[in-house]
């Protein structure tokens, strides 16, 4: 049990977090980004939640592209960032000796027409099994995206 003293030196210890008062072009408030987040789905067993890569509007010449475009190109892309994990997913030793195959935060590459297609406000997300994952690339902007 701690005493009144050895509460207050570790509270004394820590050091605070100041939040800027202004707001921050293209970063979005944690509060945004929570409820954003308990709106995707969440992969049970070995499953893998995938968000595929989106190109950027405009080109590298200058053409702007449109939104059809981009969706089409969003929906054949073959990479994708992992959103989440599910809580079976490279937990079989036989199939992967050497571990996991990627984790949250990684870009795989994965077959075109793999995994599960659902629609999200602003594009799509897929569900993979974790067998699905052919690669983990650097950077997707690396990749050529054709549709």
């Amino acid at each position: 049990m701690k005493t009144t003293e050895q509460s207050s030196i570790s509270q004394v210890n820590k050091p605070k977090l100041e939040i800027p008062t202004t707001e921050l072009v293209g970063l979005k408030k944690e509060k945004e980004v929570t409820n954003q987040k308990a709106k995707l789905p969440q992969p049970t067993g070995w499953r893998i939640l995938i968000l595929p890569f989106k190109m950027s509007q405009k080109t590298k010449g200058g053409v702007i592209l449109g939104e059809s475009t981009l969706e089409k190109q969003q929906v054949a892309s073959q990479c994708g960032n992992v959103l989440a994990v599910g809580p079976h997913a490279y937990q079989d030793k036989e199939r992967f000796p050497n571990g996991p195959w990627c984790k949250v935060g990684d870009w795989v590459m994965f077959a075109r027409y793999a995994g599960s297609r659902i629609k999200i406000e602003g594009g799509e997300v897929r569900l993979l099994n974790d067998d699905e994952v052919l690669a983990t690339i650097e950077n997707p902007e690396d990749i050529l995206h054709e549709y």
